[in-house]
């Protein structure tokens, strides 16, 4: 018969695995037509988060019998082992078709192997009736389980800086469309590695049941947390525009009103950036044009989005044609000095700003 205390932990273990089941079937069966439709627009991938919670399933073991020492050393390495990998792995899937997430595969699947070979021997222990590992191989196995963890690190480490990068750029107007990257939900979730470090660890290094079922309960907390920011996450502008019902009259005045004062706007950008070539200005800021708009930085950067393609294309693209011209206006000038009178430093910066509008305008097209 189980022990009261030990009760308890089987307890805490089955909160846990509930969460994340919970988590796995909404996330499976919680979709929209139109998110079904356009796959590439769901934020993070949908079907791996659903793999990934799910394979808590070989947790099983510890919550039917919490004073089984093969099913304890099964729970209390899994989450050092898993945790890494899955966060980057799942922060990775930021890249999609928009950051070239095919590039990271690789390495991905690299730790991903490092994490099996970790992981499925104390499962097979733990499930198999009397287990497979002795003492000194358990005890063996817990070293693999560290190094494979300190080994998953930097690969979650570079995750996080490649989402960080993106909250930069995306926060910095620098996509053609902002709607390519969740920003609000990045910021919200993209240091969570560090949050959980908080919780994969103590169990382990404690070697305390007790422990770990205080850990199964903010971790079953954030599993929830989890699911509700991200149920929201996928492009609400691309895809729920075409699942709303008629809209009302009101709702259609209101369209008309916002239709008209981005009309107003890009008339202004226009006349400060085209008429007035308020694009030679090299240091020229987003700020600038929002001043000589009379209005707020959030109608400027919708109409930048909705008219011109962002801010950072449609400027380039003028200094660019401008260039262009000035080259055939001055045959004997140089590159540099065309840059320059275009509203580039230099040349040097001409060609990276050539260069990212290029792959602007190719990744749009495959889009």
């Amino acid at each position: 018969m189980i022990e009261k205390e030990y009760y308890w932990y089987g307890i805490a273990i089955t909160v846990y695995l509930l969460s994340c089941w919970f988590f796995s079937i909404m996330r499976a069966f919680h979709t929209c037509q139109k998110s079904k439709e356009h796959r590439k627009y769901i934020w993070p991938d949908r079907k791996l988060q659903v793999i990934i919670y799910l394979m808590s399933v070989c947790l099983i073991p510890y919550a039917v019998d919490p004073t089984s020492p093969a099913a304890w050393l099964l729970v209390k390495c899994y989450f050092p082992a898993t945790y890494y990998f899955y966060c980057g792995v799942l922060l990775f899937m930021f890249f999609g078709s928009v950051k070239q997430w095919n590039k990271w595969k690789t390495i991905s699947w690299i730790t991903a192997i490092l994490v099996i070979i970790a992981v499925i021997p104390l499962v097979i222990n733990a499930w198999i009736p009397g287990g497979v590992l002795s003492g000194k191989g358990m005890v063996r196995h817990e070293q693999i389980v560290l190094a494979v963890s300190l080994l998953t690190i930097p690969f979650c480490a570079m995750s996080m800086w490649k989402v960080w990068n993106c909250i930069v750029e995306a926060r910095d107007e620098n996509y053609s469309n902002p709607d390519d990257f969740p920003l609000a939900y990045a910021k919200r979730v993209w240091l969570s590695p560090v949050f959980l470090s908080l919780f994969i660890w103590p169990a382990f290094l404690t070697d305390s049941p007790r422990v770990m079922a205080w850990m199964c309960l903010p971790l079953s907390v954030f599993n929830i947390a989890l699911l509700i920011n991200v149920m929201p996450v996928w492009r609400q502008v691309v895809l729920l525009s075409d699942t709303e019902g008629p809209e009302s009259e009101a709702e259609s005045r209101e369209r008309i009103l916002m239709e008209e004062r981005i009309d107003q706007i890009a008339q202004k950008i226009e006349e400060f950036l085209k008429e007035k070539q308020g694009y030679l200005d090299p240091h020229l800021k987003m700020d600038h044009v929002v001043e000589y708009c009379g209005t707020n930085r959030t109608y400027v950067s919708l109409t930048f989005k909705e008219r011109f393609g962002g801010f950072f294309n449609y400027v380039n693209q003028l200094r660019l044609e401008h260039y262009e011209q000035y080259l055939k206006q001055h045959k004997n000038t140089t590159k540099d000095i065309a840059a320059q009178e275009s509203g580039y430093s230099s040349y040097q910066a001409y060609y990276k700003a050539s260069q990212r509008l290029q792959k602007n305008t190719d990744k749009h097209l495959q889009d």
